[in-house]
This record gives structure tokens, sequence and C-alpha cells, in this order.
């Protein structure tokens, strides 16, 4: 037995790790972890502001087309206290006699509200004759064309820009700020 507890001790003597070398470890993976999980969370946060501008983006171009389609105005209403966008429209009620404004929820357009820190960060509209109390809405009319505005949708790091042309209601998306984008505008007199 003596050989055997001989080569137990000379290999647990010689062939393990110190203390500070398994502090040292740790603290090269705590480091790396920490990077990883701020990129991460940078990621995250920009991804929701992408996500709630793209669908700013796509209901308004769901309203311009359902507009020209039904032959009925649609409103892309902002709700700048609460931090969402829905789309509405009027109906005309049979049992009332009356039109009712109705929120349009289907699968291609529903409310939304934003995530995390993601707001209306600038609503510019050259035509809106709105109280203030009333709020934000664009109009896109059956003809096509629309109430003319540029939104700004970020968290205070990251900005997308949405801008809606008045002519043809066409609504075009741009990473930046308004005042870093360049909206187009069309003149149709060259047309």
């Amino acid at each position: 037995m003596q050989p055997l507890e001989r080569s137990y001790r000379s290999a647990a003597a010689g062939g393990g790790f110190t203390l500070a070398e398994l502090l040292l470890v740790i603290a090269i993976i705590s480091v790396v972890a920490g990077l990883g999980g701020g990129l991460y969370v940078k990621t995250y946060e920009k991804l929701l502001v992408e996500k709630a501008a793209r669908q700013f983006l796509l209901t308004a171009r769901y309203a311009r087309i359902v507009a020209v389609e039904k032959q009925t105005p649609y409103e892309l209403e902002m709700d700048t206290e609460n931090q969402g966008f829905v789309l509405t429209t009027t109906q005309w009620n049979e049992e009332t006699g009356q039109t009712e404004k109705i929120l349009v929820r289907n699968y291609y357009c529903r409310p939304v509200v934003f995530e995390g820190k993601v707001q209306f960060e600038n609503v510019q509209m050259t035509e809106n004759t709105l109280e203030p109390e009333e709020g934000l809405r664009i109009v896109f009319k059956p003809n096509g064309s629309a109430e003319p505005a540029v939104v700004q949708i970020g968290n205070g790091t990251h900005h997308y820009t949405v801008a809606i042309a008045a002519a043809t209601g066409k609504a075009t998306l741009y990473a930046g700020t308004v005042s870093e984008t360049k909206p187009a505008t069309i003149d149709l007199d060259a047309l």
C-alpha cells in the first residue's frame, strides 16, 4: 500500500490548481460574460426601436391600401401618452343610423403599444388642424393621398424615421433622426 499512497500524494501536490489560478479564471469568465451581456442589452434595445418603426411603417402602408380599396378614409392615430398607435375608420351602424369610429383589428393590422423605452420622439405634420387634446393622426384618403408627416421613433439612443408623402400616401422608413434624413419630395409637374 505504500507505493500507491506515494503516487497519490505526488499527483495531488503537483497536478492541481491553486486558489489564485481558479480566481483568475473566474474573473476572466466574468469579464467576458459582462461584455457579452452589455452588447446583448444594447442590441435588444435597438431591435425594439426597429420593430416599433417597422410596425408603424407597415400600418401606414396598410392604411393607404385599404383606404383606396374600400374608398373610405383611414386614420393612423398616435397615442403619445401611452406610446403606441392604432388604425381607425368610420363605419355605418344600421342600428343607430349613424357613422361610428371603429378600431381596425385583423390579421394585417392591430393596435401597437411600444415596448421598453421606445417612444415617439418627434412628430412633424404640416396639415394637422386638430386640437392638441384630440391627438395626432394621419388621414389616408380614398384617392391614395395622405396628410404629410414625418415621425421619429426612438429610445434616446437609437432612432428611426417614417416619412409619409402627401401626394401618394407612400410611407418610407429611414434609419436616423428627422434632421439626419432627407425625405424625398415628389414633383407632380415633372411627371
